[in-house]
């Protein structure tokens, strides 16, 4: 079931169109979007590098450069701790380019997903007591390691974090009380006090803002401070941050600098997944190249894709980047293998009744079981987590709807965790093996959503008759890219077409080619990707149907001709 909805955001469409040298439906796109005043729309189309907000407004961002550019100059050893994630590998990369460049004594350390788990943990701090580090540095972690840090600081090390994760609170009967790690500086946008105008920036994007302030104090170029914008830009869409403002310029300026980008180890990924030449997009980024850096910190160690951003010749990085694509091809496998899993057990276990999935798949590998817990959310349209058996314990990764604050409805059950964190669309656990079960319960006992929650919704762009597309309209279309979560790819509808000449193709049959006719008898060729079979029973049991679609213009053989991209139907 889905529930088709119209957006219905107002404004002087044919105005803003006049002012800006832009169709009306683009207009109205972009107001769709939460752009909503002139200097936004502005900014939403033609806002640059130069707008991006002063890394100095970050709460403590002051004291974090002090600290270091002291310990730079006293020799200090500096440790940064990073994640296994895409978002964790560019920030841990960025920060240690930086501060190399700065002359500081300093080395990374990835957590293993298997053996050390998520963040900070006190093997970590006594490995760095151990190797005589002086400061650790965190990227895409820290935030929840109120008690880690604490035992760092007794023994004597400084601590900076950066992080993007939301600050861990506990309610009390005086109301929400925020529990910030008492670290030397917490550089994080989401603390309430900290003055930073957007709090949707990836881990990465918060390192960037450090170097960029080192940099700016130190008197480096800010052309150097641009040297990592492809990467800010990998991790904002591979940690699937919203695309708008700060995040939309990054992302597209970003996407500008890759095919030609001087990392050696971006353009290696990028040839051995066949794009070289290419535009490169916020899809490419986050569906062919970002899986592949992800792929080493679920499969093998997150060292791998550190080491192929950081590789300083190409005949190295190809190396890396083949082992990367080869590695990301088994993930795609044991994936598919897990839904299919996850869904029998679902179905078998009789789950489904269940308003937030808990999928115990012990076996499972358990890099997996956040990307197993998107395939099931979509297929279910429920918040779901997937639970594995680990070496000590259960551990598991979520994913939610946008209804459901998943973070915060692990909170409530945080008496039978050992560990949890994250945001509200995603969060990780641990916990012993015997609480699944009264895990489960309590999170459906304590769930609030409606069924109309659960019904998944449809909201079209603009109602709009195929006869009215052109040319012309479908390459503006383009002045609202990058497309990605916060700024999705436009989607139009109209009722009562009929379907001519339908063929399907494709190795796999699940291609359907046809030409869509509506009352008047104006046409257009279309294409529908997915269950092909399934689309061609239900065309030929109506005499006209309902559509949601996308135009592009499709090039074959070098010719062009403008076509509908079928997404939904009834």
């Amino acid at each position: 079931m889905e529930k088709w909805m119209v957006y219905t955001k107002r404004a002087d469409f044919r105005e803003i169109g006049h002012r800006f040298g832009i169709d009306p439906v683009i207009a109205r796109l972009i107001r769709n979007r939460d752009v909503e005043d002139m200097e936004g729309i502005r900014t939403y189309l033609y806002g640059t590098l130069e707008e991006l907000p002063s890394p100095w407004l970050m709460k403590d961002m002051k004291e974090a450069v002090q600290i270091l550019t002291g310990k730079i100059q006293q020799k200090k050893r500096i440790r940064i701790i990073g994640d296994y994630d895409i978002d964790g590998v560019t920030a841990t990369c960025i920060l240690l380019k930086g501060l190399q460049r700065l002359g500081a004594d300093v080395d990374t350390y990835i957590p293993d997903r298997i053996k050390d788990g998520y963040g900070m943990h006190e093997q970590l701090i006594d490995k760095a007591l151990e190797d005589g580090i002086d400061t650790i540095l965190t990227c895409d972690n820290g935030i929840a390691a109120e008690a880690e840090i604490a035992y760092a600081k007794r023994e004597g090390l400084t601590v900076i974090v950066t992080d993007h994760h939301d600050i861990p609170f506990k309610d009390t009967d005086m109301g929400r009380e925020w529990k910030v790690p008492e670290a030397d500086a917490v550089v994080n946008p989401k603390q309430m006090d900290c003055p930073y105008p957007n709090k949707n920036i990836c881990g990465a994007v918060v390192a960037w803002k450090l170097i960029w302030a080192l940099y700016e104090k130190t008197g480096i170029h800010k052309d150097e401070v641009m040297e990592f914008l492809e990467l800010a830009a990998i991790a904002t869409v591979g940690d699937v941050m919203d695309l708008q403002g700060e995040n939309r310029i990054i992302v597209k300026e970003g996407l500008k600098k890759l095919p030609s980008t001087s990392f050696e180890g971006l353009k290696a990924l990028i040839r051995v997944n066949n794009l070289e030449g290419a535009e490169i997009t916020a899809y490419h980024v986050g569906f062919v190249l970002g899986p592949c850096i992800n792929a080493s910190g679920r499969l093998d160690t997150a060292a791998r894709s550190l080491k192929l951003l950081c590789a300083q010749d190409f005949e190295t990085a190809m190396k890396l980047a083949d082992d990367l694509y080869d590695l990301n091809q088994s993930r795609k496998a044991m994936t598919e293998q897990g839904k299919e899993l996850a869904i029998r057990t679902i179905e078998e276990e009789g789950l489904n009744a269940d308003r937030v999935l808990v999928v115990y798949l012990p076996d499972c590998h358990e890099s997996l079981a956040g990307i197993i817990a998107g395939r099931i959310r979509e297929a279910y349209h429920k918040p779901v987590f997937v639970l594995t058996k680990g070496a000590e314990g259960v551990k598991g990764s979520g994913r939610s709807i946008e209804a459901y604050s998943m973070y915060e409805e692990l909170v409530k059950c945080g008496d039978l965790l050992t560990q949890f964190g994250g945001h509200p669309m995603a969060a990780g656990l641990s916990m012993d093996e015997k609480n699944i079960n009264a895990f489960r319960q309590k999170l459906n006992e304590n769930c609030a959503l409606t069924e109309e929650e659960l019904i998944p919704k449809v909201m079209i762009d603009v109602p709009m008759p195929i006869s009215y597309l052109s040319r012309e309209l479908t390459e503006q279309l383009k002045l609202l890219e990058p497309f990605g979560k916060g700024n999705v790819k436009p989607l139009f509808a109209q009722k009562g077409v009929r379907v001519m000449g339908l063929r399907i193709l494709g190795k796999n049959r699940n291609v359907a080619k046809m030409k869509l006719a509506d009352a008047e008898g104006n046409q257009r060729e279309a294409v529908f990707f997915g269950e092909a079979q399934e689309f061609a029973k239900f065309a030929e049991m109506h005499d006209s149907i309902s559509v949601t679609y996308y135009p592009e213009i499709n090039v074959y053989q070098g010719r062009e001709t403008l076509q509908v991209v079928i997404r939904n139907y009834c």
